[in-house]
């Protein structure tokens, strides 16, 4: 076993910050576990305020589920394809003194939003433009149009608590629950998102392109909170984006804005150990057997399994084995990508594909945890507006379909290969004679989210989004059983989601420690 001396020998632990962890920098050792959008944003911000970071990847490419596949000349987003408050990543290079197009980045527009396709054929094109959207709704009910300013206002309400408000604000203790329960309760938190959705919308069509965000979460709209009804309001606001070269190069331009600022990226490097000495976090120890001191430690990791295989039961007396079983974890997902030798040019970027059942379907995900003969979509197609993630005149595809997690023990070895050829034979309704253009394809099920990314249950979205795993209930930022431990990512408050991983690096600035503070010792 060889120790890595990021820091001098550590005094007694239990000080929640130590003078004496400052390397030949000066600056205090600083590691980040993960290097998802919230390991990149955690990684930016510590580096910015102080810290001397290293960023641990587990896989042999930056991104966490933001991975990027290349096979047979086609480029696959392997996760995050939708990108929502832009200003969250703006505000990343604003720490270096740096804009997106130093790097080289664009993130444009999308318009449609999405396109969302009924089974009886029946399209919605959802954006950002209020007449579009009157006129949209009124094709479907006329008489649902005049209550669309009710829902927009409603929307907002929730939207200007809960994420501006709230997103960046951490969660740590009962009291800061406390302070803002009379606001859930005027806003109906209790309400699920489509129960909220239908006090507006009569017609179950529209009653189904308002509520759907969940999904995009992790979340069932029957189950989750109606504090997630703000994503429409924060869409219209922001509008939904996509980034030239896919999201993947937004994680390569972080990547390098991060080692251009000092930090160090170290992938192929798997933690085997959060160490912890007196309930203080003290470093950790890789699989290699190389050991990292460091008295900060932030988690971008799954968090359920964070907790379980990465702290030692005796350090655990808050977040036990047992309740974090005991836990409600979002859907799986099943994902195929493939890449077609002619182009589609009807598609829309972004398309929701609905099969017969909305409410059934969703409790055989979620309640029932069964794999259903039917199945909603949704299709990306990178190529409608990036031509560069294929080959000239052919098309780069990535579509998902929501399914039960691995607790409803689908054997997906049986299942993987005729799933996917029956998800492309429903695709030929909007794509003709697809299956013939197949030329590459890759498929990734609850199973790889499991063996890849290490997902407790093969969840997607980890923790699912109720109300009673939001806020306060849910894992806090801050670790109460190990000082100096704090988690950012889908796990933790605010949320899955690009604005909500990122938020959840935001927040650290406001629980972690100044580093020059740490390195003058005037923090203890």
């Amino acid at each position: 076993m060889t120790v890595s001396t990021l820091t001098p020998p550590t005094v007694p632990a239990g000080a929640k910050a130590r003078s004496s962890d400052s390397g030949s920098s000066g600056r205090p050792p600083a590691i980040v576990i993960g290097s998802g959008f919230g390991g990149l944003g955690s990684a930016l911000r510590l580096q910015a305020r102080g810290y001397d970071v290293t960023l641990l990847e587990m896989r042999d490419k930056p991104g966490g589920r933001a991975y990027v596949y290349e096979q047979d000349g086609f480029r696959f987003d392997a996760g995050p394809t939708i990108i929502t408050a832009p200003f969250l990543i703006d505000e990343l290079f604003a720490l270096g003194g740096r804009s997106k197009e130093d790097y080289g980045l664009r993130i444009v527009p999308c318009d449609p939003y999405y396109r969302i396709v009924f089974d009886d054929g029946r399209v919605f094109d959802y954006n950002g433009d209020e007449q579009h959207l009157r006129n949209e709704i009124r094709r479907f009910n006329p008489a649902d149009e005049a209550s669309y300013d009710a829902f927009v206002a409603h929307s907002r309400a929730i939207f200007d608590r809960a994420f501006t408000d709230l997103a960046d604000q951490p969660f740590s203790s009962i009291t800061d629950m406390l302070r803002i329960a009379p606001d859930l309760a005027r806003l109906r938190a209790d309400r699920s998102v489509h129960g909220m959705v239908s006090k507006f919308f009569t017609d179950p069509a529209l009653r189904v392109v308002f509520s759907f965000h969940p999904l995009l979460i992790g979340g069932n709209p029957f189950q989750s909170s109606s504090i997630y009804g703000m994503i429409h309001y924060l869409e219209r606001e922001w509008g939904v984006h996509y980034a030239m070269g896919g999201t993947g190069a937004v994680v390569q331009a972080l990547v390098r804005l991060f080692e251009d600022m000092g930090g160090r990226l170290r992938l192929n490097c798997r933690v085997e150990e959060i160490e912890v000495e007196r309930r203080q976090v003290s470093g950790v120890r890789l699989a290699s057997g190389e050991r990292l001191q460091a008295g900060t430690v932030v988690a971008n990791s799954d968090v359920a399994n964070t907790y379980r295989k990465l702290i030692r039961p005796e350090h655990r007396r808050k977040w036990t084995d047992r309740k974090l079983e005991r836990m409600s974890y979002s859907m799986g997902l099943f994902v195929l990508y493939f890449g077609t030798d002619r182009l589609y040019p009807e598609l829309a970027h972004h398309t929701i594909v609905l099969g017969p059942r909305y409410k059934g379907l969703l409790d055989d995900i979620f309640r029932h945890k069964v794999l259903a003969e039917d199945f909603s979509l949704y299709l990306h197609a990178p190529t409608r507006t990036d031509p560069a993630m294929a080959p000239d005149g052919c098309e780069s595809f990535y579509v998902l379909s929501p399914v039960p997690n691995l607790e409803g023990g689908v054997d997906w070895e049986s299942q993987r290969e005729r799933y996917a050829d029956r998800i492309l034979e429903s695709l030929e309704k909007l794509a003709p004679d697809l299956r013939r253009h197949v030329v590459t394809r890759r498929i990734m099920t609850p199973v790889e989210f499991v063996t890849e990314l290490d997902a407790y249950a093969g969840s997607a979205f980890q923790f699912e989004p109720i109300l009673t795993q939001s806020a306060w209930f849910r894992p806090h930022n801050v670790s109460e059983d190990v000082e100096g431990l704090y988690f950012a990512g889908a796990g933790t408050h605010p949320g899955a989601g690009l604005p909500g991983v990122l938020s959840s690096a935001k927040l650290l600035d406001r629980v972690i420690p100044h580093g020059n503070e740490v390195a003058a010792g005037l923090i203890r």
